[in-house]
């Protein structure tokens, strides 16, 4: 039997405050209802409220007046449009030039754990696509880390390519809205298994690019890492500064 996805209860509040702000049922400037109110709406405990709260205030959301309460805010900025670099990752796998390498159920291991906000060895799917290019051969390896709830009752587990692309085909299938995602590039020796995968001398390093891709209630959906050879391919952005 499929294991249901059921949000924990904070993400239930943060969802449903968010709804009332969208909506107008808490005008910019109004304040919120007391910690209190909340827990007895919602029959839940003061920290999971309060964990709520800063969600919100840190999305931009509310904000907190020392002494007065916390207020609504109008609804944030549209934040930037995602990269083209990280949008191309996202996209579906059908397009020529990228194999699913493998897909597997596994505990966390540390690195992915801690992009997703969730215990050491808790079971997540794991799942890695090469992209290859003409003449010039392998050029990233991506690998998608996903808590085994959420990818329950989708095809990211399943060893097939995804047409409709990741974000889509978990939107569709768990009825769920991404937000944002947060992007940190670092470098590394590469494994013996991307040298292989890679087809780069042992010892070589390579560029990698971490993504963690959050639901609209600030809740992790998904990393996703990315291990490019350096002299293959680079990141490139652009964004305004006015």
């Amino acid at each position: 039997m499929p294991i249901e996805y059921t949000p924990p209860k904070y993400v239930t509040i943060v969802n449903a405050l968010q709804a009332r702000i969208e909506d107008g049922t808490y005008a910019s400037g109004e304040m919120l209802p007391s910690e209190t109110a909340l827990m007895k709406e919602f029959d839940t405990s003061r920290p999971t409220v309060v964990r709520s709260l800063e969600i919100l205030r840190q999305a931009g959301w509310i904000e907190t007046q020392q002494g007065k309460g916390r207020f609504a805010r109008s609804k944030p900025a549209e934040p930037r449009t995602l990269p083209a670099h990280a949008a191309a990752l996202l996209s579906d796998e059908v397009a020529g030039g990228i194999r699913v390498v493998d897909v597997a159920e596994v505990p966390a291991p540390p690195r992915a754990a801690s992009a997703l906000d969730i215990s050491e060895g808790a079971p997540i799917v794991v799942r890695r696509r090469l992209v290859s290019v003409d003449e010039v051969g392998p050029v990233e390896l991506g690998t998608v880390y996903m808590p085994a709830a959420l990818a329950s009752g989708t095809d990211v587990g399943a060893p097939g390519p995804l047409p409709d692309g990741l974000l889509r085909h978990v939107a569709a299938r768990k009825g769920v809205q991404f937000d944002r995602a947060t992007e940190r590039i670092s470098a590394r020796p590469a494994t013996d298994e991307e040298c292989e995968l890679l087809k780069i001398e042992p010892g070589e390093w390579v560029l990698t690019a971490l993504f963690s891709v959050f639901l609209r209630t600030g809740q992790p959906a998904f990393a996703l890492e990315v291990a490019v050879p350096p002299a293959r391919q680079e990141f490139e952005d652009s964004f305004s500064i006015a």
